[in-house]
């Protein structure tokens, strides 16, 4: 198909026709069709990393409404070949750990998907809608998550990646409504500009709107709205918030938590003991933050041995060699503590503060050591 022929691309109510087909392998000698793919190319890798943070891990990405317009001009043959390229460009242009293969099928199936949807037919508000919502549960879900099984199996070396979590699938739910929405109303703006450029498409010039698409993209909106607030919540009241203390962070808090155990047991030993803070929980509109924490004796001969061998590795030289002091042990998050067996826990505690002041309002302590272990 020469540049001309651009203009009068065939109608299609399905792709499921071998003029479609025909059709959609003749974009690749499209001249016109081919340089817009170039310049949607450029613009999603671009894209790629920018986003805009709504909640824990949930993010408004802008890739899908270039990929989305692209895919309904050029089609699904040229669509898939875009969707590698862009895998392999934006990995060159912009690398985000190890290149993983695999990968590739996520973006070549999410310009497929768009393409099916959109290409040389009427475009609709039902239509995008699907586009996006088939994108999200076959290519993100569905797709996604075996693969990052196997990256994380056979490029990381670890089985820690568990498939199909709920909250990874909430998340494609959540932002459904957000970023059908988003496609409307680029949609709607698109389309006649396309209509006026030599990037023409087939079917209708421009999306119409009916009051019900409206007042659907009103409800689309408001469950959006709903559903993000919802998973706000939700994360909010399930996080602990002490996955994302700083070291410094950490340290003075487990030193704070440890004063406070101590005042409460006034028979344990200052320079004996340690506190970790295991977690810190608090629910929405509560004002109160509760810690779970456990307690500590340091087995002193442990700690002078490993002491003495990280000073000598400082003075030696050695390559990674690091301080083994007791800010060291204070500063341990849970898994670190449970590890070192220079630690020996003797008791586990529940403290809870004001969560804006900090003022502590109360701690439950229980001791569970034995007569070998006792301080």
């Amino acid at each position: 198909m020469n540049g001309k022929k651009n203009y009068h691309r065939k109608y299609f109510r399905t792709p499921f026709s071998a003029a479609y087909w025909e059709q959609a392998f003749s974009e690749l000698k499209n001249t016109r069709a081919l340089v817009f793919a170039a310049l949607i190319l450029a613009l999603r890798i671009a894209m790629k990393p920018l986003k805009i943070p709504i909640a824990a891990d949930v993010n408004i990405t802008f890739g899908f409404i270039f990929n989305a317009l692209g895919s309904m001009v050029y089609g699904p043959v040229v669509a898939l070949l875009s969707g590698a390229v862009s895998d392999t460009l934006g990995y060159l242009i912009a690398p985000s750990g190890a290149y993983f293969f695999p990968f590739i099928f996520l973006e070549m199936g999410g310009s497929l998907i768009f393409a099916l949807f959109l290409y040389s037919t009427d475009i609709t508000p039902v239509r995008l809608i699907l586009a996006k919502f088939c994108v999200n549960m076959f290519i993100n879900i569905l797709l996604n998550e075996p693969i990052m099984v196997l990256y994380y199996r056979d490029v990381l070396h670890l089985t820690t990646y568990q498939p199909f979590v709920l909250v990874r699938i909430v998340k494609n739910i959540v932002m459904l409504p957000i970023e059908s929405v988003i496609l409307m109303i680029v949609f709607r703006a698109a389309i006649p500009a396309l209509g006026r450029t030599e990037f023409r498409v087939a079917g209708k010039t421009e999306l119409d709107y009916t009051k019900r698409h409206i007042a659907l993209l009103c409800i689309l909106f408001v469950i959006g709205a709903a559903a993000v607030t919802g998973y706000v919540i939700y994360d909010y009241n399930n996080k602990s918030f002490s996955a994302d203390y700083s070291a410094t962070e950490r340290l003075n808090k487990n030193r704070e938590m440890n004063a406070w155990v101590l005042k409460e047991k006034t028979d344990l030993k200052a320079d004996e003991t340690v506190t970790i803070i295991e977690s810190a929980r608090s629910r929405a509109f509560q004002k109160e933050m509760t810690y779970e924490l456990a307690i500590y004796r340091i087995d002193r001969d442990q700690y002078e041995k490993k002491h003495a061998e990280a000073e000598k590795a400082i003075a030696e030289g050695k390559e990674g060699a690091k301080a083994y002091t007791e800010d060291t042990l204070n500063g341990y998050s849970k898994s670190k503590a449970a590890k070192d067996d220079t630690l020996i826990r003797i008791g586990s505690a529940t403290a809870i503060t004001d969560k804006n002041t900090g003022e502590h309002l109360s701690m439950e302590i229980t001791m569970s050591w034995n007569e070998e272990s006792k301080p």
